[in-house]
C-alpha cells in the first residue's frame, strides 16, 4: 500500500458562528489562507439555493452603480435566506457573474465593507465570472447563493 501524495485536508471552523451552524471551512494544510472567501466548504442539513439575484428592489428598481447593485443584491440574498430560516453564517458558496471585472477590483475596499455589513465575517467558497451581458441591461453584477441549515 502508498502513501497518498499531496496535500492533507484541514477542517477549520470559520468562525465560532459558523461550528454551531454546521458548516464548517475547508482548508488544505499548507495553503496560505483565502482573503475574502474560502477555498471550500462542508455542511449538513438543508439545502437553500438562490436564482440570480440582481440589484433591484421590491419594486423591481435597479439601484445605480456597480457598488449600489452589490449592496441591494446583498440584502436581497440576506431577504431569502431568512424566508428559510437561514442566516449568512450558513452560506457556503456565492457565485458573482460581473460584466467588467475591473470595476470589481476597483471597488473591492468598498465592497469588503458592505459585505461585512451584511453579512459579517462569514466567508464561503466563491467564484467571479466574467460575463458578455446579463439578462436585464442595467445590471452590472448577479450573484447566486448556496446555503445549508443545519437539521
Amino acid at each position: 500500500m502508498s502513501t497518498p501524495k499531496g496535500p492533507t485536508l484541514a477542517v477549520v471552523p470559520a468562525a465560532k458562528a459558523d461550528a454551531s451552524a454546521g458548516v464548517r471551512t475547508l482548508q488544505p494544510s499548507g495553503w496560505p489562507m483565502p482573503k475574502g472567501y474560502a477555498n471550500g466548504m462542508m455542511a449538513d442539513g438543508r439545502i437553500v439555493v438562490t436564482g440570480g439575484v440582481i440589484g433591484w428592489d421590491s419594486n423591481e428598481r435597479l439601484a445605480e452603480g456597480f457598488v449600489a447593485q452589490v449592496r441591494q443584491i446583498l440584502v436581497n440574498i440576506a431577504a431569502i435566506l431568512a424566508e428559510a430560516e437561514a442566516r449568512p453564517e450558513h452560506l457556503i458558496r456565492l457565485t458573482w457573474y460581473v460584466v467588467d471585472i475591473e470595476e470589481y477590483q476597483a471597488n473591492l475596499r468598498e465592497l469588503g465593507q458592505i459585505y461585512r455589513e451584511i453579512f459579517g465575517t462569514h466567508y464561503p467558497a466563491m467564484a467571479l465570472v466574467q460575463v458578455v451581458r446579463l439578462v436585464e441591461l442595467a445590471a452590472r453584477v448577479e450573484i447566486e447563493a448556496t446555503a445549508v441549515v443545519p437539521r
